[in-house]
């Protein structure tokens, strides 16, 4: 979990210490995401409870214009998403989305100024890997963004941090309850996690 929790951090915590190279790269996708990120936990404005709903909201907001939910809740589900509806394909990517706002927005919300320098951006094909070193409390930590184009736009739908795979995480947790409970055990798994997030809330 304290791997995962680190993906998070370095993917909000990006200071490009580089030049990129010019164009449609995957650096320069994920550039604006990245610094909406940063700007909002900067902001003094947005610290305090008080503006917990509209701070977590921008938050999302912002890295869903670097972060393909869809095709990560589609790698998490595997050879299940092509046996279930567009509809339920729909549900799963929102209680998937859901539950990484959930899980790890409060521990990005702990932004202390970490820095990530840009180390180097691999592209075969329509895949990509972006590479930085996240510095954190003195020691460096490699994270590695997989992203993939799609109608001109690079999009993230995976992280990696000394082979930790975001993806692979959430596959390993979800293997059991879809052997066990199929598709449907799985969605009331989420529905019922998010709904302890919303009451400890409140």
């Amino acid at each position: 979990m304290k791997k995962i929790v680190l993906l998070f951090i370095g993917f909000s915590m990006i200071c490009f210490s580089q030049a990129v190279v010019a164009g449609n790269s995957p650096t320069d996708d994920l550039r604006p995401a990245l610094e909406g990120v940063m700007a909002i936990l900067a902001d003094q404005n947005m610290k305090g409870e008080e503006h917990l709903v509209e701070r977590r909201q921008k938050i999302m907001d912002s890295i869903e214009t670097g972060f393909n939910f869809r095709e990560m809740s589609k790698r998490v589900l595997g050879k299940t998403w092509r046996t279930i509806t567009e509809q339920q394909r729909d549900y799963f990517t929102q209680l998937m989305t859901k539950l990484l706002e959930n899980v790890y927005i409060g521990k990005l919300e702990g932004y202390s100024g970490q820095t990530t320098e840009f180390k180097a951006e691999k592209i075969k094909g329509n895949r990509a890997q972006v590479t930085t070193i996240v510095e954190n409390r003195g020691v460096d930590l490699p994270v590695h963004y997989i992203m993939k184009e799609s109608d001109g736009h690079w999009m993230v739908y995976d992280i990696n941090i000394e082979g930790v795979s975001l993806v692979r995480n959430y596959q390993e947790q979800f293997k059991s309850i879809l052997r066990k409970e199929k598709y449907e055990g799985l969605v009331k798994v989420l529905e019922d996690k998010n709904r302890s997030f919303l009451k400890a809330k409140s």
